[in-house]
């Protein structure tokens, strides 16, 4: 069983929960940026939340099945349509041999997400389906789709503990695609690098995500910010948000030249020269995901004890819609 690609929409990539184990030697975890909306096309799909799905940022693709299928539509609202006839999004939508399903205009948000009963079947690399494009791995060919490509669908996993699949989600479930956002980050490792001004320009701007923003980054626009002044040591570049070479986390947010926060996202580097001045926490990684150009966004710094009760809410919130208690 293939989807046929007639169009490939402007980045659709194959993406799962991601790629783990070796961020130590630079290759990141990739997997779907909105994990949720990911998690919940699967859910609706009938498979476990291990199958990858597409990925699709901003404009959809156009495909054609050559079998009967059964598909799910989340994440950023969007119409779904099938033969040109507009079908529900957040549902189950089963498809006949030769359908063909394409999209209309994303009414926010950036990116959205198809699942399919039995998963997208593209090899498995380094424990993970997910493409991760500048290294060319994963997913189908290691690259977004193109039009003619034939992409694989999986034989059908069952749902998880087999369970019948959920027919649509609630729309208390569902995630928010808000144009102003406040996320919560941990201060850190490097946040002694700004005066006390700058942190306060940090942690209390509101800032507006530029168009600059991918599957490695999320770039902000906002007032300067102020860095203490020091005699830069050996190894380290002449900018004062400059240090010596250090690892970076997964949402570490970095200001080079002190003017514009970036947000390191699923396939970042995993480690360079600029400060780490804080890291949002993992639980709000997904609220940066679904964010359009020019969203307002806030920085809240928090806890460790606060973080820690954020990442137990996304679980229990997960276990809710995989039926599996908390």
């Amino acid at each position: 069983m293939a989807f046929e690609i007639l169009e490939p929409g402007l980045a659709t990539t194959v993406q799962d929960r991601g790629r783990f184990g070796y961020y130590n030697v630079g290759i990141p975890q990739s997997g779907a940026m909105d994990e949720l909306s990911a998690e919940m096309a699967n859910a609706l799909a009938g498979n476990t939340p291990a199958e990858a799905v597409l990925e699709c940022t901003y404009m959809g693709p156009r495909f054609r099945t050559d079998m009967d299928a059964v598909i799910a539509v989340t994440g950023a609202p969007v119409d779904v349509k099938v033969n040109g006839r507009v079908r529900a999004q957040w549902s189950r939508l089963e498809l006949a041999a030769g359908d063909e399903v394409s999209f209309g205009i994303l009414q926010g948000g950036t990116r959205f997400y198809i699942g399919v009963r039995g998963g997208i079947d593209v090899p498995v690399v380094l424990g993970s389906r997910s493409t991760y494009g500048l290294g060319g791995i994963g997913g189908f060919a290691g690259r977004p789709l193109r039009a003619g490509d034939l992409v694989p669908v999986g034989g059908g996993a069952g749902a998880l503990g087999g369970q019948e699949p959920r027919q649509e989600i609630d729309d208390g479930l569902r995630p928010r695609f808000e144009k102003e956002i406040s996320v919560r980050v941990m201060p850190g490792l490097y946040d002694h690098r700004l005066t006390e001004q700058g942190m306060e320009t940090l942690l209390g701007a509101t800032w507006t995500l530029t168009p600059v923003a991918d599957r490695t980054g999320l770039r902000y626009s906002g007032p300067e910010m102020e860095w203490r002044p020091r005699q830069q040591p050996f190894g380290a570049g002449s900018d004062p948000s400059n240090i010596v070479d250090a690892g970076y986390a997964v949402g570490s947010i970095q200001i080079p030249g002190g003017k514009e926060p970036i947000v390191l996202h699923r396939d970042a580097v995993s480690g360079g020269g600029y400060a780490m001045v804080a890291t949002v926490i993992s639980a709000d990684m997904d609220l940066l995901a679904r964010s359009a150009p020019g969203t307002r966004t806030r920085f809240r710094p928090v806890g460790m004890e606060e973080a820690l009760a954020a990442r137990h809410e996304r679980r229990a919130l997960l276990a809710q819609l995989w039926g599996t208690g908390t």
